[in-house]
């Protein structure tokens, strides 16, 4: 990465006037937006079967697929507005909580009439405005503009605020210096993503190894009479669940012990939302009670591995099942084997009630949970497996850690080389578009 304390400055500098943006370079004009904006407001009416659904999202402005929509769509397209390539889509209501509240189309199409168009005059470059937008939008910069309840920013408030520009010249040079490194940096960021992609996929293939053939290459094998278990250590047992997890039912009587809730990717955890103090005690009589050691199953979202084990006394929701552990059962070593993928599609086959896979009204009940066969090592083998275990997952976190940490650099350079090129910190040469 560049050094961005290295990288050239220019001859003077004025104060800008913004506490925020601090110096400017003296060769920089200060216009307002009308000059260099105009608002479009061309309606599709009755012809919107003539364009593509454009969205503003947090990757900028994108095609919507109507042949798969996501999301909800009006039932008519009337007020919607005609968007041009190359027009800039603001959003000018809430905007302190829109993740993104500026795009550069690169499509022809159409967008909601709540969002304002703008397309920049001739003698401006459309990517140095973007880049500049973005950057005050990424920092909400434009909070002093901001009028009422939903943060909104009036139009004539928008088209009034002065924006720092060079000549065009150096306009163009700023924006395809800023496209060449912000692609470097989103290819290097891209790299980095696969990288933590697979580094999951080989815990997962790892952790599924293991506890479906143990630790020893070497070991005598067998067919377990079960396809989709396939072989497993001849000293292994295929069982049945319901010899090995029994389902108890008690109920609390004055709904005053802690609520648990189970959390993807956490387990069982304590019940801490807002909402808490919505709930009163008199609303969880009749939950289910939970003591440590006990292993939780939430019906409907087993399929995807909705486990948790409890370490201490509580309530957990009616529509949960609670197990005790039968006989030789190490309850973290069969939690991790119910939340691999391989688990997870005998828990949808089984499942039953409407809708498809682990959506709709789909449930795992007791009986059927308990018909499925699984193979049983012996329980030292059981807790030798859960510490190998644990000892991957503490690897593949220190190798994640390690991955995120390098992304979010990237991320932040991208973001401090972006701000230093439109606001003047730093001055952009041809030789370092060249470069």
């Amino acid at each position: 990465m560049l050094s961005i304390a290295k990288l050239p400055k220019y001859e003077s500098y004025k104060d800008s006037g913004y506490e925020w943006l601090g110096k400017v370079p003296e060769s920089w004009g200060l216009l307002a937006n009308k000059h260099i904006f105009k608002i479009k407001k061309n309606l599709v009416g009755k012809r919107s079967a003539e364009y593509d659904l454009l969205s503003l999202t947090l990757k900028g402005v994108i095609k919507r697929d109507m042949e798969n929509p996501e999301g909800k769509f009006p039932a008519e397209f009337d007020t919607y507005q005609e968007v041009e390539s190359g027009d800039f889509v603001f959003c000018l209501f809430d905007v302190e909580e829109t993740p993104r509240a500026v795009g550069l189309s690169p499509f022809d199409g159409m967008i909601t009439g709540a969002y304002t168009v703008l397309e920049a005059y001739p003698g401006f470059d459309s990517h140095f405005l973007y880049y500049f937008y973005l950057n005050l939008d990424g920092k909400k910069r434009l909070k002093p503009l901001y009028r009422g309840l939903r943060n909104t920013i009036p139009k004539e408030s928008l088209m009034s605020f002065k924006t720092f520009v060079p000549s065009l010249a150096q306009q163009q040079e700023i924006a395809r210096f800023l496209d060449k490194k912000t692609s470097q940096i989103d290819e290097a960021i891209a790299i980095k993503e696969q990288q933590i992609a697979l580094l999951k996929e080989r815990k997962q293939i790892i952790i599924q190894k293991a506890v479906t053939q143990g630790l020893d290459p070497n070991v005598p094998m067998k067919d377990s009479g079960v396809d989709w278990i396939g072989e497993i250590p001849a000293h292994w047992e295929v069982i049945k669940l319901k010899h090995l997890f029994y389902e108890v039912n008690r109920r609390s009587k004055s709904g005053m012990e802690t609520l648990f809730s189970l959390r993807m990717g956490l387990g069982l955890v304590p019940h801490n939302d807002v909402s808490d103090k919505y709930i009163s005690a008199e609303s969880l009589v009749g939950y289910k009670i939970v003591e440590n050691g006990q292993v939780v199953m939430n019906r409907m979202r087993a399929a995807i591995g909705i486990f948790g084990l409890a370490t201490g006394y509580g309530l957990v929701s009616p529509d949960y099942a609670v197990f005790d552990v039968v006989g030789d059962v190490v309850a973290d070593y069969y939690i991790t084997l119910f939340k691999l993928p391989l688990m997870g599609t005998q828990f949808r086959l089984a499942s039953k009630g409407m809708g498809t896979g682990s959506s709709g009204f789909m449930r795992l009940y007791t009986d059927e949970f308990g018909d499925i066969k699984v193979a049983n090592p012996p329980k030292e083998e059981q807790e030798t497996l859960v510490r190998f275990i644990e000892e991957t997952d503490k690897l593949t976190d220190l190798g994640l850690e390690h991955l995120q940490s390098q992304i979010d650099k990237l991320k932040e350079y991208k973001t401090t080389l972006i701000n230093s090129a439109v606001t003047g910190k730093i001055k952009i040469t041809h030789e370092m578009v060249e470069d």
